[in-house]
């Protein structure tokens, strides 16, 4: 597949039933595209089966709760809906995407409840998120933008509108010629990239933040079990800036981003080490088992 997202062969599921790609659309006043209204998830679908999907569809029903937008699926419906567009689009391997949001309706306010709530899966052919950093290391910018503090969002749902600063965070990035930008949380923590959890190497041992302002992502609470299994000690807590100094390793997590070494992260260096290169290739082989 290339090209145009909107201008693509395939099938997309919509509301219920499964549509010809270019036939996908939605109108102009819907609710979400004025007002971030809407949620989703992305997944990787392995040798045709998708890797912790329930898990996926359960987060997005919550997703929806957090934003007073109730769902109008059950996880079977949503499951059944995901695999029905692998099949129809003939995919053992792709992203998927589901997405829920508040339609177009009576409302055009702020307030929508008179809107339905529609849902759309779709899928395509993805590779590596960050191109060949999986072997050298991604370089990051560090972002002028914080993840807001917990009384201000719903942290902890995987809405459309909280990725805004996210964007423009990695827009920043790549002008400077990085593959994607760290941020900080609103307290001057370290919290995440634009898409993907983050994890730090120290001793032996594996540092990363705690998930109190940002999402706790599936592939990051994946790969803590993969590092307890061999017996690693893993240190959720809140970072420092000035701790970036010390670490040895870093490397990202994220369903687009899978598990991806981190060679810089600003002036600070890290190099892709034997744990690195073992969680990353032990998390392919998961995937796939």
């Amino acid at each position: 597949m290339a090209g145009a997202y909107d201008d693509r062969d395939g099938k997309i599921w919509l509301d219920g039933k499964m549509v010809e790609w270019r036939d996908a659309k939605v109108h102009i006043l819907t609710h979400a595209l004025h007002y971030a209204s809407s949620v989703f998830e992305g997944e990787r679908a392995y040798n045709g089966k998708i890797f912790e999907s329930v898990k996926h569809s359960e987060r997005l029903l919550k997703s929806g709760e957090l934003l007073d937008m109730p769902i109008p699926y059950s996880v079977e419906e949503i499951e059944k809906a995901k695999y029905d567009v692998l099949k129809a689009n003939g995919w053992d391997d792709a992203y998927v995407r589901v997405i829920a949001w508040r339609g177009a309706g009576e409302d055009m306010g702020v307030a929508s409840k008179k809107n339905p709530v529609r849902m759309a899966v779709a899928a395509w052919e993805w590779g590596a998120y960050y191109g060949d950093a999986k072997m050298k290391g991604a370089k990051l910018d560090i972002s002028k933008w914080k993840r807001p503090s917990p009384e201000t969002i719903p942290c902890h749902a995987k809405a459309a509108g909280l990725y805004m600063i996210c964007t423009m965070s990695k827009h920043a990035a790549e002008a400077k010629g990085c593959s994607d930008a760290m941020m900080f949380d609103y307290r001057g923590y370290v919290a995440e990239a634009t898409g993907a959890n983050i994890f730090f190497v120290k001793d032996g041992e594996v540092h990363t933040p705690k998930p109190d302002a940002f999402l706790n992502g599936i592939t990051r609470q994946t790969v803590i079990g993969m590092l307890k299994d061999r017996g690693i000690t893993v240190h959720e807590r809140h970072i420092m800036p000035e701790e970036l100094e010390g670490f040895e390793q870093c490397w990202l997590t994220g369903t687009a981003a899978e598990v991806t070494p981190v060679g810089q992260i600003g002036d600070y260096t890290f190099e892709v080490g034997a744990l690195t290169r073992d969680i990353a290739e032990s998390y392919e082989k998961l995937v796939r088992a």
